[in-house]
Formats: C-alpha cells, sequence, structure tokens
C-alpha cells in the first residue's frame, strides 16, 4: 500500500506550520510494517486499532460515535472519558487519511445533558394543573379576608389547602428543585475543536433530517424544546489535492442531494440488535460523493456493519473497528448476507444481459 507522497501533491504549497508535520508523516513510510488488513472488521479499541493502519491510506472515514446519551454501550462513559474518546479518536485519523482525503462523523447534539451549573429553570405546567385556581385568585382572597387562614382560603376557592400553599410559594413547579437542570449540549463545536487540533479543517455540514423521535423526547410535553428530528454530519478535509468529479452522481442527484445542505431520508425502523444504527442511504450518500471505486472506506465504530455494507455495494474497500464484541459478529453476518445479495444481483443482471445480447431482436 503506497504511504509515499503523491507526485502532484506540493507540500510547499501548505501553510508553513503543516509543512513539517506532512513531511514527517511522509518520512515515516513503515516499511515491511504490518497494518490492518481492508475487507474486515477488527474487534478493539479504536483507540488502540487506529495507528494500525497504513498511513495516508484512507480516502474516507464515515462513522458515528457515541452521541452520550445514555444508551446501553455508553454505561461506563462519564462527559470527560466521552470527550477523551472523540478527541484520541479524531487525532489519530490524520496520519492514515489520504492527502485531500475526508472525515465525515455522524452526530447529534446531547439532549439529555444533565448541568449542576445551570439555574433551574422551573415550567408552570397550565395543562397539568389539577386545580384552575390561581396565584392571583389566592392573593385576591387574602385582600378581601385578611383574617383567613389557608383552610378557610381553600374552603372558600374550593381547592385543597396543600394548593393555597403551592400557588403561594410556587411549591408545585415543576423542573426540579433539587436534581440538575437538563439542557441542550452543542456538539459541533467540540468536534470542530478536536479536529483543528488534529490537522483537520471544516470543509462542509450536512443536516439529515430523519424520523421525529418522539419516545426520546419525554420533556416535550413540559417545555417549549422540540422533539429529536435531525442529526448533523461534519466534514473535515486534510490538506491536500481533492479530486473533484461531478460524474459521481447523475444531475438529478447532483441535484436534489449532492449540493444540498439538507438531506431527508427516513432513519432505521427497528434498533432490535443494535441501539444506534443509522440508515444505509446515509453512507451509501456520503461514499459516493466523495471517493471512487477501490478507494479505502473506514469506520471505527462500526456497529451492525452499514458502512462496510454500503461500500462493498460501491465496490470500495472497507476497514471496521467494532469495541462490542457481539457487534463485530453481527457485522460480519451482516456483511456477509450483504455479499450474497450484491453477488445474487450481479448474477441476474449477468445473465438478463446475456439474454438479451443472444435474442434475435439484439442480433439482427
Amino acid at each position: 500500500m503506497n504511504t509515499q507522497t503523491p507526485t502532484d501533491f506540493k507540500i510547499e504549497r501548505l501553510p508553513k506550520e503543516l509543512q513539517e508535520t506532512f513531511r514527517s508523516l511522509y518520512a515515516n513510510g513503515h516499511a515491511g510494517a504490518e497494518y490492518l488488513a481492508t475487507g474486515e472488521i477488527h474487534h478493539g479499541d479504536a483507540r488502540e486499532l487506529l495507528p494500525k493502519i497504513a498511513p495516508n491510506s484512507v480516502a474516507l472515514s464515515v462513522w458515528s460515535p457515541p452521541y452520550f446519551v445514555g444508551k446501553e454501550y455508553e454505561a461506563d462513559l462519564t462527559f470527560d472519558s466521552w470527550q477523551n474518546l472523540l478527541e484520541t479518536v479524531i487525532a489519530h485519523h490524520f496520519p492514515i487519511i489520504k492527502p485531500g482525503g475526508f472525515l465525515v462523523i455522524n452526530i447529534a447534539d446531547i439532549l439529555v445533558f444533565r448541568d449542576e451549573a445551570m439555574p433551574r429553570v422551573q415550567a408552570d405546567v397550565v395543562q397539568s394543573k389539577r386545580s384552575p385556581v390561581t396565584r392571583e385568585d389566592v392573593l385576591r382572597a387574602m385582600t378581601e379576608h385578611p383574617e383567613y387562614n389557608r383552610y378557610q382560603l381553600a374552603k372558600l376557592l374550593g381547592c385543597s389547602e396543600q394548593t393555597i400553599d403551592r400557588r403561594l410559594h410556587g411549591n408545585n413547579i415543576r423542573g426540579g428543585k433539587y436534581e440538575p437542570q437538563t439542557r441542550v449540549k452543542i456538539v459541533g463545536g467540540l468536534i470542530e475543536e478536536w479536529a483543528l487540533k488534529a490537522g483537520f479543517y471544516p470543509y462542509d455540514r450536512r443536516i439529515w433530517v430523519k424520523d421525529a423521535a418522539w419516545e426520546n423526547s419525554r420533556w416535550a410535553s413540559l417545555s417549549y424544546r422540540s422533539v429529536d428530528e435531525f442529526e448533523y454530519l461534519y466534514f473535515f478535509w486534510k490538506p491536500g489535492i481533492t479530486k473533484f468529479d461531478r460524474a459521481r452522481l447523475s444531475a438529478d442527484e447532483w441535484r436534489n442531494w449532492g449540493s444540498r445542505g439538507v438531506w431527508t431520508f427516513p432513519s432505521v425502523r427497528a434498533n432490535d440488535d443494535h441501539e444506534a444504527k443509522f440508515p444505509l442511504e446515509l453512507p451509501l450518500r456520503v461514499i459516493r460523493l466523495l471517493t471512487d471505486p477501490g478507494e479505502i472506506v473506514l469506520d471505527c465504530f462500526m456497529g451492525s456493519g452499514t458502512t462496510a455494507i454500503a461500500a462493498l455495494q460501491l465496490n470500495r474497500q472497507y476497514i471496521g473497528i467494532e469495541l462490542q464484541a457481539e457487534y463485530v459478529e453481527l457485522a460480519r453476518r451482516a456483511i456477509a448476507t450483504g455479499v450474497q445479495i450484491k453477488l445474487l444481483a450481479e448474477s441476474r443482471n449477468e445473465a438478463s444481459y446475456a439474454a438479451r445480447s443472444s435474442s434475435p431482436a439484439t442480433q439482427s
């Protein structure tokens, strides 16, 4: 696998602070080193396995990391360890991505982020109140009957004495007097910071509009927050010559999604064997847009194998890394099934072509 600088790539054209970094990358040819094989899902921690990929060999790395939203496979992560994981993984990508190649990260903002420092944002949920009595009603009754205690006020207003106390002191305001508040954590800035630190440059970002996740938005009825129905795709570029070829897509595809900032397609209908699948359409689009047949596509959080299946369908090579052993086996089974389906389809196409070629109408 070639790890030397391409003849048409001039390191001298890079900013001076990057030139030494690139010379070091290319000077270290690692002759005789054994690298991770393509066409395989490798079991292990991405932080340990990424440095074992051949330098400057990957045309595209596209993956979706843990989102830090309480999934079972995130149980051992704190917010600090989650940040360290992503920052380290991004840093390990810089040596292995080809000059002019891309790192694409699919991620969403954290919607269940608990912040101890956030003021208690309380919600007066009108529809959930059992009594229509308002604070103003209580204050008016107290003005008119200053000698009444709360029990007498409750009888006058037709409510309980607890309602009087709650209206006066806000004791029924939702949001939790003792629990940390939940807020949205915007992750785009973090991802950009780590990518820039690694040597990548932000190139583009797309928004994937998926199915609205009502089940994951239990607080939606108690606030003005929206349901979760979109994610981001952040594109980062490694300095070098990037091939731009409009022939990778049809004219309609360029018009409908290749040049569009918002992609709309359904999410996976059933996450019955993995908690966080992304749909096949997501890696298919990114791979078609940014790579050519035969190039290497990497997914270091391979999960159920979707990126590898997309790569195979498009005649790209793939390298997969997955931490969970059960998901490694899941991905391998899915890939094997995908290969069989692809071979069957190719066989049918060849048979159809042969039949058309041998027909009298074709021969005449």
